[in-house]
């Protein structure tokens, strides 16, 4: 017999009828906080970053690929990795495809990572993913956007493994670095626009922000058992290939 609450489907119903209330109010207010995004203000990019592609090295505002909007995610495979960070493996499983979807929307979505291009060329390979990725290797953009962190400012910050939570050291071990290696990359979006040659910043998010990029939350966040992880924040997400 279930420990849950047990109803009436009258009971059920006038519970569900109050969550939903607030549901609405709930998509109400992003629909305001979507607007608000809209209106930030904008911030040109003076720097020339040039980063390495697959049809070789292109300028930031090549890499609209002819659309007008572009949204970075700075994906966690950083110099020292062997493997991209699992839970960013979780995110790009599902962008494959969105792709046309924002392509029909005048956006361009790729990955950038720090890593060299050829080990992202192969990690992409086994992962069966069509989504650009380009790397950072060669330029600053990862570190102006505050999505890379050299060794010499992550052992700056004085962290102990007590004072991490454990996601941090599966992570690491999963990517075959250490603790600090694996903290010198940080999930982070970068949003741009391109107008008349000049690209702007338009948005950025880091950590818990990047978690419309997670499909998979939404669905466990309305099944019974919900994101079921406790103390163990994301310690239960494998790459695709890997769950038993």
């Amino acid at each position: 017999m279930t420990d849950h609450k047990v109803v009436s489907r009258a009971d059920w119903q006038a519970a569900r009828d109050e969550l939903l209330r607030r549901e609405k109010e709930h998509t109400r207010m992003g629909d305001e906080l979507a607007r608000e995004r809209r209106e930030l203000p904008w911030v040109a990019v003076g720097k020339e970053y040039v980063l390495d592609t697959d049809d070789g090295p292109r300028p930031l505002a090549g890499l609209f690929d002819g659309r007008s909007q572009l949204m970075v995610y700075h994906f966690m495979f950083g110099p020292a990795y062997e493997a991209g960070c699992p839970v960013n493996s979780s995110m790009a499983d599902g962008l494959d495809g969105l792709l046309p979807h924002l392509h029909a929307r005048d956006v361009t979505l790729l990955l950038v990572s720090q890593a060299p291009l050829a080990k992202l060329q192969a990690y992409r390979r086994r992962m069966g993913w069509r989504t650009p990725w380009v790397s950072a290797a060669n330029t600053d953009f990862n570190y102006d956007f505050g999505a890379s962190f050299t060794l010499e400012q992550v052992r700056g910050w004085g962290l102990s493994a007590d004072s991490l939570p454990p996601i941090v050291a599966v992570n690491a071990a999963a990517t075959g670095t250490d603790v600090n290696g694996y903290l010198t990359e940080s999930p982070t979006v970068s949003v741009f626009a391109l107008q008349d040659g000049a690209v702007y910043q338009t948005y950025g998010a880091a950590a818990r922000g990047v978690e419309f990029l997670m499909p998979y939350y939404p669905v466990l966040d309305r099944v019974p058992k919900g994101r079921d992880e406790g103390d163990a924040f994301q310690t239960w997400i494998r790459r695709h290939d890997e769950y038993a």
